[in-house]
C-alpha cells in the first residue's frame, strides 16, 4: 500500500491540439478509495493510465510511495489494473486466471493455490474455480478480474470503469461489493467511472475532471454540499441540480414575477458581487409544487414517476430568465407519490427550503 500524488502531471496526444490531462495535483492518501469522474473526454482515463505506466507523462510528474515514477516500467510500479472487459483467458479455468500473474513470476503452486483460495473466498468465488469463464455471469467474470488484481497484493489499485458492462440491478450489487472489499484490504484504489451515482457512492474522495483539468477535488458530501463551480453542480446529483440565469434586481433575484428565497448569508454575497445577473443552482428536492396564487407559474413537461417520489419537470415563462448556457428553463421538482399533476397542466412551483448555490454567469465560480 502506498500513497499517490500527482503534481503538475501532464499528458498530449500525438497531433492533439489540447492537452488530455492538463498539470493535474492530486494527493492521495495511503488506503484511500478515490474516483476520477467526468464526462467522456474529460481525461479521467488518461490520468489513470499515466499512473499504471500505459501513457507516458509529458510534464510534471506522478509518485506512489513518494518514489517518482517518471521512466518506470509498468511491470515495476506494483499495480494491478482491472479493465471495464475483464480480459479473462478463455482457455483457463477461474483458478487459473486468478494465479496467471503468479505463475509468470515465479511463485511456488502451492503458494499460488493458497492465494488463489483466500482471494475467492473474499469474492465469494470457491465454488467456480475449477469454471472457464464462459460458464459465469457477467458479474462473476467481474469478481473473477478483481481476484486476478487482488492475489498479486499491490500497493495500488487501478480500475478503468470495471462495471460499464453489466446490467443496472448488477451494477449496484458488484459496486457495493467491491466498496466493501477496497475497506477490507484497505489497498489504495484509483477508480474511473463516468457514472457520478458510482463515483457518489463509492470514493471516500472524488475527483471531478473536464476538459482535462481538475475542478473540484473532495469527498461526495462537499462535491453536494458545495459545488465548487457551474460545472461539478450540474454535474453532481441525480437528477442534476437546476442552473439558470436570472436578473438581480434591488438585491434580489427576480424569477417570473417573484423573487428566489436566499439565505442572510447568500443575500449578502449577491450584493456584494455587484452582479446585474447571476447564475443560480437549486436542487430537484429543495422545490415543490405550491398551492393557491404563491410561487412561481409553470407548465408540466415530463413527469417520472419513481414509486417513493415523483420527479416533475416543468417550464416556466419569463424572457428574462434563461438555462445556464441558453434556452428555456425546465425546472426540476422532487414531490411526494402522491402528487397528482399531468402533462401539459399549469401548476405554480415553490422552494421547500432556501438552500440555494450562486454562480457567476461568465466564469461559472461559486461566489464565495
Amino acid at each position: 500500500m502506498a500513497s499517490i500524488t500527482y503534481e503538475n502531471a501532464c499528458c498530449v496526444y500525438p497531433g492533439a491540439d489540447t492537452l488530455a490531462v492538463d498539470s493535474l495535483n492530486l494527493d492521495i492518501e495511503d488506503g484511500e478509495f478515490v474516483v476520477l469522474v467526468g464526462p467522456s473526454g474529460s481525461g479521467k482515463s488518461t490520468a489513470l493510465r499515466m499512473l499504471a505506466g500505459l501513457e507516458e507523462i509529458d510534464s510534471g510528474t506522478i509518485k506512489i510511495g513518494g518514489r517518482s515514477m517518471v521512466g518506470v516500467a509498468p511491470k515495476d510500479r506494483d499495480i494491478a489494473m482491472v479493465f471495464q472487459n475483464y480480459a479473462l483467458y478463455p482457455n483457463k479455468t477461474v483458478g487459473e486466471n486468478m494465479g496467471f500473474a503468479l505463475k509468470m513470476r515465479g511463485i511456488p503452486v502451492d503458494e499460488r493455490k493458497a492465494k488463489v483460495a483466500e482471494a475467492a473466498k473474499l469474492l465469494d468465488l470457491t465454488d467456480y474455480l475449477d469454471r472457464k469463464p464462459a460458464k459465469l455471469s457477467g458479474g462473476q467474470r467481474q469478481r473473477v478480474a478483481m481476484g486476478r488484481a487482488i492475489v498479486r497484493e499491490p500497493q495500488v489499485f487501478c480500475m478503468d470503469e470495471p462495471l460499464s458492462n453489466l446490467d443496472a440491478k448488477l451494477r449496484v450489487q458488484t459496486r457495493t461489493q467491491i466498496a466493501a472489499l477496497q475497506r477490507r484490504l484497505g489497498t489504495t484504489t484509483v477508480y474511473v467511472t463516468h457514472d457520478q451515482v458510482e463515483a457518489m457512492t463509492m470514493g471516500d474522495r472524488v475527483a471531478v475532471l473536464k476538459f482535462g483539468e481538475l475542478q473540484q477535488f473532495a469527498s461526495p458530501a462537499e462535491l453536494y454540499a458545495r459545488p465548487r463551480n457551474a460545472f461539478v453542480a450540474g454535474f453532481i446529483g441525480s437528477p442534476a441540480m437546476n442552473l439558470f440565469d436570472a436578473p438581480v434586481a434591488g438585491g434580489a433575484i427576480q424569477v417570473a414575477g417573484g423573487t428566489v428565497d436566499l439565505t442572510d448569508d447568500d443575500a449578502a454575497r449577491l450584493r456584494s458581487s455587484g452582479l446585474d445577473r447571476v447564475t443560480v443552482g437549486i436542487r430537484p428536492e429543495s422545490l415543490g409544487l405550491a398551492a393557491g396564487q404563491d410561487g412561481v407559474p409553470a407548465e408540466v413537461a415530463i413527469l417520472e414517476d419513481l414509486g417513493s417520489d415523483t420527479y416533475v419537470y416543468a417550464t416556466i415563462d419569463d424572457p428574462k430568465v434563461e438555462a445556464a448556457g441558453g434556452g428555456p428553463v425546465t425546472l426540476v421538482a422532487r414531490c411526494p407519490r402522491q402528487t397528482v399533476a399531468r402533462i401539459g397542466q399549469a401548476i405554480r412551483l415553490r422552494q421547500v427550503e432556501p438552500t440555494v448555490h450562486l454562480f457567476h454567469p461568465q466564469t461559472g465560480e461559486r461566489l464565495d
